[in-house]
């Protein structure tokens, strides 16, 4: 019984950590990265689809992501739907693709990114916490049936504490060494 919430606890703890680090692939670092774009999506014949499923994305080198998709005549759809995404670079359409060149970050980009990355961090534990106040509110369902003793329910609010503690440790480790990613020249 106990082992199946704390079983829960650690799932979702580690669907935290793993929801924060795909966050933190939309933060630009240093050099440019394919998944800046993962939020963006395009009309195709009607439906909103993904940019990633109808192009090609690839970083070329620190400072330019080349965009080529599938059918040509997604270029212009393409090309206004980043433009609206407000990424901070215009496309630039070569009839072939689409290109976008990222110029070097300045510092205030590198802080204002380094804010962004601590909100997600907060935000991850807020659900790290809220995964402690469903495990607490479990062992009060158990002690409160009879299942458990007081005793018992003391220990597992105490192994609740510890996973929570792990958890929200494990992303202050993260968000720190992704502030010092963007922070780096």
């Amino acid at each position: 019984m106990l082992d199946e919430i704390f079983s829960k606890q650690k799932a979702a703890g580690e669907k935290s950590l793993e929801a924060l680090k795909k966050d933190f692939t939309t933060l630009r670092t240093g050099k440019v990265n394919a998944h800046i774009l993962d939020h963006i999506s395009v009309d195709y014949y009607g439906s909103a689809t993904p940019l990633n499923q109808v192009a090609t994305i690839l970083a070329n080198d620190a400072s330019t992501i080349s965009i080529t998709p599938w059918e040509k005549t997604m270029l212009k759809t393409i090309e206004s739907a980043i433009a609206a995404a407000n990424i901070g670079v215009n496309p630039n359409n070569d009839g072939e693709s689409v290109k976008l060149f990222f110029p070097p970050m300045t510092r205030e980009q590198r802080e204002e990114n380094v804010k962004q990355a601590k909100a997600m961090g907060e935000k991850a534990k807020v659900s790290v916490r809220n995964g402690r106040k469903d495990a607490n509110d479990g062992v009060k369902r158990l002690e409160k049936d009879k299942m458990i003793s007081e005793d018992e329910a003391k220990k597992a609010y105490d192994e609740v504490q510890k996973l929570t503690d792990f958890y929200t440790a494990k992303i202050d480790e993260s968000v720190k060494e992704k502030e010092a990613q963007l922070l780096k020249v």
